[in-house]
């Protein structure tokens, strides 16, 4: 996907291949404070393999911009996910997970860019999806506006077992 800060596509993530960098990015103070992933390394091989063993419901992927690796994202069956016995799901809702793993990448506008590309490519290829979802922490103001800036609206907050959640929705019909 070209977007206006270069080059942009997603990887699937390879383990071991990518785990390094991963843990890299989950113990950086700024995305632990709200992926809960800081620690040893096998508690992000836990996470990310936990996704790929399963049954493709949730692809982990890292993001490339101009083939440096500088994101993590998560594109998942948000209808399918625990996630939907908290908010109204609908058939095929799509869901994203992101961050941004590079601090020199972050507060530069890059993560809405990418969403909304993303987005974009979810609904062209997802025909059956009529929107995608997205749940930061209320307290991730830059993730909130990130989304917002994506075309997203703040849909309701959600009281989560692990957190206090922004309802993000972007609607295919605009």
């Amino acid at each position: 996907m070209h977007t206006r800060h270069g080059g942009f596509r997603l990887q699937p993530v390879r383990l071991p291949r990518d785990l390094a960098l991963l843990v890299e990015w989950m113990n950086d103070p700024v995305v632990s404070a709200f992926w809960e992933l800081c620690g040893p390394a096998d508690l992000t091989d836990h996470h990310v393999r936990d996704q790929l063993d399963a049954d493709g419901r949730s692809m982990p992927c890292l993001g490339l911009l101009d083939g440096t690796p500088m994101s993590y994202w998560e594109v998942y069956r948000a209808d399918l996910d625990p996630l939907a016995r908290h908010y109204p799901a609908r058939p095929h809702d799509t869901g994203l997970h992101l961050l941004i793993g590079p601090a020199a990448q972050r507060g530069r506008g890059l993560g809405g860019t990418l969403i909304a590309a993303l987005t974009q490519r979810i609904l062209r290829e997802r025909q059956a999806c009529r929107r995608v979802v997205a749940e930061p922490d209320v307290r991730n103001l830059p993730s909130v506006r990130a989304f917002l800036r994506a075309g997203f609206r703040y849909d309701s907050e959600l009281l989560l077992p692990e957190k206090h959640a922004a309802l993000m929705v972007y609607d295919r019909v605009r």
